[in-house]
């Protein structure tokens, strides 16, 4: 291949790589903005019945669980390094409670603590309709 070639090549998958990395950085922000926008008023506990469902963490202070698959909860857990990284998650629970200030998330392989500050349950009709909104894009014709 020329040298020619090789830097168009090159050129093409740097512009590639940079069209994919700018809305990837954004997906994170819009998950943690539609998960806070569908979540309700705090609340002290909630019952949970092992095992979790599924759970999403949306940085290092804020994790999503899913207890069944039509129940959600946004979990504050300010300084969970760990969580981001983690390939799973425990929650802690006394009599089937999870209780603020008491229970805590589970992560990583040295079984790090995050102490749970702050539960809201998550409205998942109301976080369809947001995440709907943020996918709708502006198209115009063109010229």
């Amino acid at each position: 291949m020329s040298l020619k070639h090789t830097l168009l090549a090159g050129a093409a998958m740097a512009l590639v790589a940079g069209c994919a990395s700018a809305p990837h950085g954004q997906r994170p922000a819009q998950r943690q903005a539609a998960y806070a926008a569908a979540a309700g008023a705090p609340v002290n506990n909630f019952r949970f019945f092992t095992p979790l469902w599924s759970w999403e963490p949306l940085g290092t202070d804020q994790v999503v669980i899913y207890t069944k698959p039509k129940e959600a909860w946004l979990l504050d857990v300010p300084g969970c390094t760990e969580l981001p990284y983690a390939p799973a998650i425990g929650v802690t629970s006394n009599l089937n409670q999870v209780s603020i200030n008491f229970d805590k998330v589970v992560t990583g392989r040295n079984q790090l603590r995050c102490t749970i500050q702050q539960i809201r349950p998550v409205d998942l009709g109301k976080l369809e309709a947001v995440q709907q909104e943020q996918r709708q894009i502006e198209a115009e014709p063109r010229q």
